[in-house]
């Protein structure tokens, strides 16, 4: 054991120890150096925090949802007063920009918890009704139970928002497992809902995928919840098979951007970079897959390689940083894989290569003359690589930008409200943006189609899915 500093699990509202595992080191990926360890939970740190979780779901599930409105809106007020030092934990875990940070990250955390603080009085159902004779029937909308919740390392903190706002305002309680590399914004996060929240509401634990796989085979959560890769959703779903236990699962995605002959080259050049690059192109709706219609595609790659080059890349406080390092080193070698294997069609634009000695920096990318089959196209690289596609027509493109087993998000730029309606019907995609790539607003859902999963983050349909539909039926005339 190092003198680095050494984070501890959060259940039933205090921090402990590991009592089933030891610790792993965690690594600043601008530097590659080890700042911290986070515990390895195993089997029976899982079954505590389990165990925590029912005990508080008895009285949990009893408050009303004007009680559980008020101890979300402190916590949304608490996180915007102590912001800074939650930025600090996330940009010391993720190496991302720090100022990008404060203003892009936290304040649509602290609008998501005030959303589902609202959204918890506000649940709908079918009115009361005769529909047999003599017979009164309506229906209840009740907290599931306890919520096992696994979050990526891409957004820890927004992604942990995302996971426990519409499970606690539903009245459900939660234990939460982090990414392995990055728990310390997490671990802050339940420090803060303790003042807020009963024990053992909102429990986290830390830990590798042997930890996640004993929080989903566990018999105590009623629903399995996780963003992250197809892989681990797919594994999740068949860990929680043998129980039949419920599945939300935010998944992988191969956003195409089907940009047609007259859209604002300039114009979309800038936006798709942004959306393409921001966060290093870790995030499963990246602007990554452009397709480009043949009369705008050569001015267009032109274009956007001009944008890449002048994409900068580096450490939280550096200026004009977009975004900084990918999360760990295995990250780091699949980007680099994918640009190793390229067919000798294809053509690096600009980039395709690693920045600097320390740390896990690579450069802004894109490669042109790729083709529907090639690996860059039908697999999600989740780096800062933009590939660029020549379509015929209409029909091509919808066939290509479909082509893939995501269906996560898309986008379409075009002038013309008729071609924009079209493609948005045939776009076989969650949520397809119109001349805009990537931004999210609470009260819209978010989830995919395929092997980009099922259940919806943000919005009120986020908060249905934390609920089960009990049917109520009265004799009237007894």
């Amino acid at each position: 054991m190092s003198d680095q500093q050494q984070l501890r699990n959060f259940v039933n509202g205090e921090y402990v120890d590991p009592v089933d595992g030891g610790y792993a080191d965690l690594i600043d990926p601008c530097t590659g150096a080890v700042f911290a360890q986070a515990p390895v939970s195993g089997a029976a740190d899982v079954d505590a925090a389990m165990k925590a979780a029912a005990s508080a779901f008895e009285t949990w599930r009893d408050t009303t949802p004007a009680e559980r409105q008020k101890a979300l809106l402190k916590l949304a007020d608490a996180v915007e007063a102590r912001a800074a030092e939650l930025v600090d934990a996330e940009v010391r875990n993720t190496g991302k920009p720090r100022q990008l940070t404060a203003d892009e990250e936290l304040p649509p955390a602290v609008d998501q918890f005030r959303f589902f603080a609202g959204a918890a009085r506000l649940l709908e159902g079918r009115s009361a009704g005769e529909y047999m004779a003599g017979h009164t029937s309506y229906v209840r909308r009740e907290p599931i139970g306890v919520c096992a919740q696994v979050t990526p390392w891409n957004y820890p903190l927004m992604m942990a928002v995302w996971k426990i706002a519409p499970a606690l305002a539903a009245g459900n309680t939660v234990v939460l497992k982090p990414s392995d590399t990055t728990p310390v914004s997490t671990l802050l996060l339940a420090e803060i809902a303790s003042e807020f929240f009963p024990p053992g509401v909102f429990n986290v634990v830390c830990g590798n995928r042997d930890t996640g796989r004993a929080l989903v085979s566990h018999p105590t959560p009623q629903l399995v919840s996780i963003t992250g890769s197809t892989r681990a959703g797919m594994e999740v779903a068949a860990a929680a098979a043998p129980d039949l236990k419920r599945t939300h699962l935010e998944l992988g995605g191969k956003a195409p951007v089907v940009l047609f002959d007259d859209a604002d080259i300039a114009a979309a050049a800038e936006a798709i970079a942004i959306g393409g690059y921001f966060n290093a192109g870790q995030d499963c709706t990246a602007a990554t897959r452009v397709l480009a219609g043949p009369g705008i595609y050569d001015d267009f790659v032109a274009a956007l390689a001009d944008q890449a080059r002048n994409t900068k890349t580096g450490a939280p406080d550096d200026e004009d940083v977009l975004y900084g390092p990918l999360n760990n080193a295995n990250q780091l070698a699949r980007v680099r894989g994918f640009l190793d294997r390229l067919p000798d069609h294809a053509k690096v634009e600009t980039g395709g290569s690693q920045v600097g000695e320390r740390g896990y920096f690579y450069s802004p990318t894109v490669v042109s003359g790729v083709q529907q089959a090639d690996e860059i196209i039908q697999d999600e690289v989740f780096g800062p690589v933009i590939t660029v596609q020549r379509f015929s027509d209409e029909d091509e493109a919808v066939r290509w930008a479909n082509g893939v087993e995501y269906g996560l998000s898309a986008s379409v730029w075009t002038k013309d409200h008729g071609l924009a309606m079209r493609m948005t019907r045939r776009l076989d995609f969650g949520c397809v943006w119109v001349n805009t790539h990537i931004p999210f607003i609470s009260e819209m859902p978010h989830g995919g189609f395929k092997h980009s999963g099922h259940g919806k983050d943000l919005s009120v349909y986020s908060l249905e899915d934390y609920t089960r539909i009990k049917h109520v039926m009265h004799n009237i005339e007894a």
